[in-house]
């Protein structure tokens, strides 16, 4: 009978199985391990001793047996012990006892059993199907002395081949270079000629709308303020000799608006009158006129002083 079939059947199931009267096969769950020396990468599994002392029978072995081989229990223990006395017996003679699968079994010069587990089979369930397989070591390629330089003057990252550069390599990263710094001076010019036209028409709008407000106002929070001579041609009803400064009391869109505007300083004592339309169709009223300017000016800071800040000086030619 081979017993050590049912040994290793029992071994995928159980830690221990015992022989009656010879000893017992234990079984202990170790980790997965890597052999740095050989790069072999090792599943889960179990490792299998021998211990002698174990050798009171537990019944699971000789149960196993009765119910695989339909026999009954006591004809199989009989059997069993048979077996066991067999290999005491070998060994005593210093046979070395092979059990498939399982190991050597051997006897020392103290008269003790040696075992030596077969490390081919795996007897743990969870690692079925799993083997022990070797990695070749990953070997980095060094940069050329070439390329590092390369690196040091340029952000660009090069990853390294392991196969051969043809001569012509060298030439390709330094033309892909130059193409993108000539890409980028062209895209910044067009961009800066670009802003250059935008920030010219938004001076040029500013101008204008400054331009407008000044001829729009009728309100300034300044102090008493003298205005340069503006001069401009405008048609006359009636001919004037020399020239006229007239302190303008405000602009209207409206023309009803400036004639009510006359009247209203008319009433309040001043040589109010129309002058007139300016360049952006807007209707000037004024306080007084005046030929000399000097006495324009005092009439003006006059009424900065005590009629209103937002009056001006207007002069013709």
């Amino acid at each position: 009978m081979r017993t050590e079939h049912y040994i290793e059947e029992l071994l995928y199931r159980y830690n221990c199985v015992v022989v009656p009267e010879f000893g017992a096969f234990l079984a202990h769950t170790a980790s997965a391990r890597i052999d740095s020396v050989s790069n072999t990468l090792h599943p889960p599994t179990k490792i299998i001793s021998f211990n002698q002392q174990l050798s009171k029978n537990d019944g699971l072995l000789v149960s196993h047996i009765s119910k695989a081989k339909k026999l009954s229990y006591e004809d199989l223990l009989e059997e069993v012990t048979t077996t066991s006395k067999e290999w005491i017996e070998r060994l005593q003679n210093d046979e070395t006892i092979d059990l498939h699968g399982i190991g050597q079994l051997s006897m020392n010069t103290e008269q003790k059993i040696q075992f030596e587990p077969e490390e081919k089979i795996n007897y743990l369930a969870s690692s079925f199907g799993l083997s022990a397989f070797s990695a070749p070591p990953i070997l980095r390629e060094e940069l050329k002395e070439e390329v590092e330089e390369l690196e040091e003057r340029i952000p660009f990252i090069i990853t390294p081949e392991k196969r051969k550069e043809s001569s012509f390599r060298p030439i390709l990263k330094y033309a892909a270079v130059f193409l993108l710094f000539c890409a980028t001076g062209i895209s910044g010019y067009q961009f800066y000629n670009q802003n250059l036209e935008k920030q010219q028409l938004v001076q040029q709008d500013a101008q204008e709308q400054v331009s407008k407000y000044i001829q729009e106002a009728t309100f300034f929070d300044t102090t008493p303020l003298e205005l340069p001579a503006l001069s401009l041609k405008v048609s006359k009803k009636e001919p004037i000799s020399g020239p006229q400064h007239h302190i303008i009391a405000g602009a209207f869109r409206i023309k009803e608006n400036a004639s009510k505007k006359v009247k209203q300083l008319e009433k309040l004592g001043y040589k109010a009158k129309y002058i007139g339309a300016n360049k952006f169709g807007l209707h000037q009223v004024s306080y007084s006129s005046f030929c000399d300017s000097r006495e324009a000016l005092r009439f003006l800071r006059k009424i900065k002083r005590t009629v209103s800040k937002d009056a001006w000086m207007l002069s013709e030619k």
